[in-house]
């Protein structure tokens, strides 16, 4: 009878120390969510309402004198019409390639201008201080407004600009080249000049938590520089290439100032039509059309997650 009391003795002092722990672990979440409940609500009113928003408004009827409160979906129609008939292609499809076309080229040279200059900041500069300085140095640059920067081109690009008078100063070029400004290469080179540097500081935040001692055992066991870039540090850096990548890409395919500036309003975009469609009061078509240009930049997001575990490996 004794014997089997003493189970149940010396079970009992556990439950109220784990009754206290089960308070605390109670305690410690709903100290964690009253900590993340302002941030939750910044993100509700600035992007989960504005969203829902656009969402609605997107189903709405409109005409050339009101927007209607009803349901449709011929906003979506107008979108896509022509896609499934015919061998053309369609308007919007001609525009997201048009799109896709500046998204990639800004990628591949602000990838290759970001992953360069980051890894002579990490790897070639060993004075933290000058790290800092150099980083500062091209950073600072675009802190300015971004129209000011795209103007600032134009004196350098145009058919009496800087770079034409000096080819033909020279001999190079007996006339004017247009295809400098006004031009899809305007557009790109504007986009790369805006846009590197939210490529450069996710790969350089990347590349300065790299332990040394890894490139040191790949020396050590025979690698040669461009095996141990491509062995070690590319694979060390995909979060800081995925974290720039996302920014280029959803600053990019929005983007519609900079085409419009430096494509001299005569090339076609996504975000140029949803601005051309507000300019003009059809609220409910550029709600559709931003609708449409959400999911493809989602798509393109979580493929890019699919292929980069992100919270892994940050």
């Amino acid at each position: 009878m004794t014997d089997l009391a003493l189970p149940a003795l010396a079970d009992a002092p556990a439950k109220p120390a784990a009754a206290g722990l089960t308070a605390r672990t109670r305690r410690a979440r709903a100290l964690a969510y009253l900590q993340a409940a302002p941030m939750a609500l910044v993100f509700l009113v600035f992007f989960v309402v504005p969203l829902a928003l656009t969402l609605m408004v997107s189903f709405w009827e409109y005409n050339e004198y009101e927007i209607i409160p009803a349901f449709t979906l011929q906003n979506y129609a107008d979108i896509f019409e022509g896609c499934l008939s015919g061998s053309d292609l369609c308007t919007t499809a001609r525009t997201y390639l048009s799109t896709l076309k500046f998204c990639f080229l800004t990628w591949a040279f602000t990838l290759l201008i970001g992953f360069t200059v980051a890894y002579f900041l990490t790897f070639h500069v060993r004075s933290p201080t000058t790290q800092m300085v150099l980083f500062l140095v091209c950073t600072i640059p675009f802190w300015t407004s971004n129209v000011i920067r795209m103007i600032s081109w134009i004196p350098l690009l145009g058919r009496n600009g800087l770079i034409n008078d000096t080819l033909r100063g020279i001999g190079l070029i007996d006339k004017p080249i247009d295809g400098l400004l006004y031009s899809d290469f305007a557009v790109v080179l504007a986009f790369v000049h805006l846009n590197t540097v939210f490529m450069i500081v996710p790969i350089f935040n990347s590349m300065a938590r790299i332990d040394r001692s890894l490139i040191e055992a790949a020396y050590d066991a025979g690698a040669t520089g461009w095996q141990t870039l491509w062995n070690v540090i590319v694979p060390l850096a995909k979060p800081g290439i995925a974290i720039g990548s996302i920014f280029v890409i959803t600053l990019v395919m929005g983007d519609f100032v900079t085409v419009g500036v430096m494509g001299g309003q005569q090339i076609a975009s996504v975000g140029k039509i949803i601005q051309v469609q507000m300019s003009v009061l059809q609220f409910p078509a550029a709600a559709a059309n931003a609708v449409v240009l959400l999911c493809a930049v989602m798509v393109m997001i979580l493929t890019m997650s699919r292929l980069i575990d992100l919270r892994k490996e940050l």
